[in-house]
């Protein structure tokens, strides 16, 4: 009976994530203005990255990294730079896959949208509400869903490496995975992540690196130095992207 009791209230724990984490949030706590601008943005860029994303021709090198994952019995952390947002967002949809989401109005732009793509969001950021998402996260993997950040995010400086996936892999033994996506042609925003957008019609290389395990009982040194480690993968990815 008690063995019962405890499976009926994981069970009904994991039902509360599931909708924490992918229904869309109430915007009542938002002027009118800004529900407006957050549904409009929404369906402005699920329109664009569904109409461009279509076209796009997509090279992928590295699977079999995450099948190893997958086939070890673990999860993985998704982890990758904020210039690939808009590609990344497409060619990862529908995997249920949770993403960090600043707690804002833009973050909560940004997971409208993505959303619909497939994903969930645990609210937080690396300056607001780090340390909550980040157990949602964990409750995620725990759950056997798999879980990604923007590592430069939410502002930067780009392209360097915040410790969020490191500190996660560490206190759940799951597998960090990084990769990055660059197309042929794109434009590129004028913004701190210099985001790309790919032209319609393009080649987009998706480089996807080996998993990156963390020790539960690591050291300060040995977190250091996987941080080192992923920070050098993902510089070596994006270099990997430019030369294919």
């Amino acid at each position: 009976m008690v063995k019962a009791r405890k499976s009926t209230a994981r069970v009904r724990d994991s039902e509360q994530l599931r909708r924490l984490v992918y229904e869309p949030s109430d915007l009542s706590q938002y002027p009118f203005r800004d529900r407006f601008v957050i549904r409009a943005a929404d369906l402005f860029f699920f329109l664009l990255i569904s109409i461009i994303c279509r076209t796009v021709r997509w090279k992928v090198v590295g699977m079999e990294n995450l099948e190893a994952i997958l086939d070890g019995g673990h999860r993985a952390i998704y982890s990758f730079w904020h210039s690939c947002i808009f590609s990344a967002t497409w060619f990862w949809r529908n995997r249920g896959i949770v993403v960090m989401s600043s707690k804002s109005r833009d973050g909560e732009l940004t997971g409208r949208f993505i959303k619909r793509f497939g994903y969930g969001t645990a609210r937080g950021s690396s300056s607001r509400g780090a340390g909550r998402a980040l157990t949602q996260m964990a409750s995620c993997l725990e759950n056997g869903i798999d879980v990604a950040f923007t590592l430069d995010g939410p502002r930067g400086p780009a392209f360097t490496a915040k410790p969020g996936a490191v500190t996660l892999a560490r206190h759940t033994g799951q597998a960090i995975l990084p990769f990055h996506i660059n197309a042929a042609k794109y434009f590129e925003l004028p913004t701190w992540d210099r985001m790309r957008i790919p032209l319609p019609f393009t080649q987009s290389v998706v480089a996807i690196g080996p998993a990156m395990y963390v020790s539960r009982d690591a050291s300060p040194e040995d977190v250091a130095s996987k941080q080192n480690e992923l920070q050098s993968t993902l510089e070596q990815l994006r270099s990997d992207c430019e030369r294919i």
